[in-house]
């Protein structure tokens, strides 16, 4: 794999645990490192111990986050004990008592923290496994799991002093954010002022982390600028990461060759996304006869009713070739992991009571043999 993809599926590279690959990639910085910062608008962080790409996405996107994290406390927990651990040198050792402490003063005005309850223990306990797995910290004697069965056990823990590096530097005051939508708010205020290199950022950024970039119009001036420069985007993105450039009336896609893939993947291996594929394949079916109509942006709106009737009818055509687990599992539940899947992977959206199934659903299809 090529240096670049490395710092695109890692979220930072730290030599003491990956001594040969920290070395690889900062080897090859010099290569890749003039797209990144102007195509990309990113920042690459390289120290003596850890190589960090900042990978700030054009646009807040449903499959973004710490995928371990099940709770809004979880990411308060986790900007306390970076605060905390601010104050502490590279190596200093802590233990959880009084990290537990200053958590519950820091989080008083805003939550109301008690230890006793399983809950939080358990949003505690999350916080800090990831953080050990992510390297800001290490265990010295004890373990965290141990406190979210009992309260009152003791760990020992030591500061690495990779987390100064985790959170990313504004270049504004965001004291006063109450939302993500004030930092796309924020950013549009900037692309006014710069709206040049603003805007050829947020192209490049959204076809090299995102499954797709979608716009309204004709007159839309990412696409604008996507359609009129399509060949050297097309160019900086194969030379860098790989792949084809596939432009439509609505969408844009950079698709990946299957024997040179990264990161995640659709489709893959696996029930979930073999679902999707053959739900893709009956939404086809349904436009040709007409059952399901496509708007001109290439978009197709129905019920959130009539979208389960598909999903479980694709199962009443299909199911005999699915997983147990698939096969039995409650309507309610399936309806909604198909749903989640399809929105992590921009193939729809949900707005009140529709949804919007997009135009990568249309690039995509699944069947069975006849005889399966």
């Amino acid at each position: 794999m090529n240096a670049v993809r490395t710092l695109f599926e890692k979220f930072w590279i730290c030599k003491d645990a990956e001594k040969e690959e920290f070395y690889r990639v900062k080897r090859e910085i010099g290569k890749f490192q003039r797209f990144v910062v102007e195509q990309l608008g990113w920042k690459l962080i390289h120290t003596e111990n850890l190589l960090k790409l900042e990978k700030i996405p054009a646009h807040a996107e449903s499959f973004m986050g710490i995928q371990d994290f099940t709770d809004i406390l979880d990411y308060c927990i986790l900007c306390v004990v970076l605060m905390y651990l601010e104050d502490k040198e590279e190596g200093e050792q802590f233990l959880l008592s009084e990290l537990l402490d200053y958590v519950e003063t820091k989080l008083k005005g805003e939550i109301r923290i008690d230890w006793t309850s399983f809950s939080q223990r358990k949003a505690l306990v999350r916080t800090l496994q990831y953080m050990e797995r992510m390297q800001m910290l290490k265990v010295y004697e004890g373990s965290s799991e141990a406190f979210g069965l009992e309260q009152g056990q003791e760990v020992l823990y030591e500061n690495t002093g990779y987390s100064k590096y985790f959170a990313v530097n504004f270049p504004m005051d965001i004291s006063e954010f109450e939302t993500w939508e004030d930092f796309e708010k924020q950013r549009f205020e900037e692309i006014q002022e710069d709206r040049g290199s603003a805007r050829i950022n947020r192209v490049y950024r959204q076809l090299a982390v995102c499954p797709a970039m979608y716009w309204n119009g004709n007159e839309d001036a990412d696409s604008l600028y996507l359609k009129n420069q399509r060949h050297w985007v097309a160019k900086y993105l194969e030379e860098n990461l790989g792949g084809k450039l596939d432009i439509y009336k609505n969408a844009a896609f950079l698709t990946l060759d299957e024997d040179d893939c990264c990161g995640k993947v659709h489709p893959r291996d696996a029930m979930l996304p073999e679902i999707v594929l053959l739900l893709c394949t009956d939404i086809r079916q349904a436009l040709q006869d007409g059952s399901l109509v496509k708007q001109d942006n290439e978009i197709i709106t129905v019920s959130g009713q009539r979208f389960s009737e598909l999903i479980l009818n694709c199962r009443k055509k299909w199911g005999a070739g699915w997983s147990k687990e698939y096969r039995e599992m409650d309507e309610a539940k399936l309806i909604d992991a198909v749903i989640r899947y399809m929105k992590d992977w921009m193939l729809l959206l949900e707005e009140n009571d529709m949804v919007h199934i997009l135009p990568a659903a249309g690039r995509q299809a699944g069947f069975y043999p006849e005889d399966f």
